[in-house]
C-alpha cells in the first residue's frame, strides 16, 4: 500500500513536470520568434547602431573612469548580448544545445551578408564570431538551468 501511494506521487510528479515543461516551450518558441523578429530588424536596420556603440563607449570610459574601455570591445561584447537570448530560447524549444548555435551561427551570417549590401552598413566576420558566441553562451545556461530543474524535481519524487 505505501510502495502504491509512492508510485502515484511519482507519477503525478511527472505528469506535472511534464505540463509545465511543455507550457515553458510554448512560452519560450513564442519569446524566440518575436525576439528574432526584433534581432532582425536591428541587424537588417540601414541605420548602424554605431552611435550607440560609441556613446556607450564614451560613458564607460569618460563618465565611469575606464579609460582602458575601447569600441570595438563595447561592440564585441553588445554582440555577444544580443544573442544570449537566441542561443537560449532555442535551446528551451529544441531540447537541442547545438540547434541554437547553429541557428544563430546561420542568422548571423545571413545578416552580415544582407549588410554588405546595405548602404551604411559593414560585414565582419567578427560580428558572426561574437554572435555564435553569445548563442553558445545561452545555449549553455539553458541546458544547466534544464539540468538543474530536472534533478530537483528527481529529488522531489524520491521524498515520501
Amino acid at each position: 500500500m505505501v510502495a502504491l501511494g509512492r508510485a502515484e506521487r511519482v507519477m503525478t510528479a511527472v505528469a506535472e513536470v511534464g505540463a509545465s515543461g511543455r507550457r515553458l516551450r510554448r512560452g519560450a518558441a513564442w519569446a524566440l520568434a518575436a525576439y528574432v523578429a526584433i534581432v532582425g530588424a536591428v541587424l537588417l536596420s540601414p541605420v548602424s547602431p554605431e552611435r550607440v556603440v560609441a556613446a556607450t563607449t564614451a560613458l564607460l570610459r569618460d563618465d565611469l573612469g575606464l579609460a582602458m574601455v575601447r569600441q570595438g570591445w563595447v561592440e564585441f561584447a553588445a554582440n555577444i548580448a544580443l544573442f544570449v537570448p537566441v542561443g537560449l530560447l532555442v535551446t528551451l524549444v529544441s531540447r537541442r544545445v547545438w540547434l541554437g548555435v547553429v541557428l544563430a551561427l546561420a542568422l548571423s551570417a545571413g545578416a552580415e551578408l544582407v549588410q554588405e549590401l546595405l548602404p551604411g552598413r559593414m560585414a565582419s566576420p567578427r560580428d558572426v564570431l561574437a554572435n555564435t558566441l553569445g548563442a553558445a553562451i545561452g545555449a549553455v545556461i539553458a541546458a544547466l538551468a534544464v539540468r538543474a530543474a530536472r534533478a530537483r524535481a528527481t529529488r522531489q519524487e524520491g521524498t515520501p
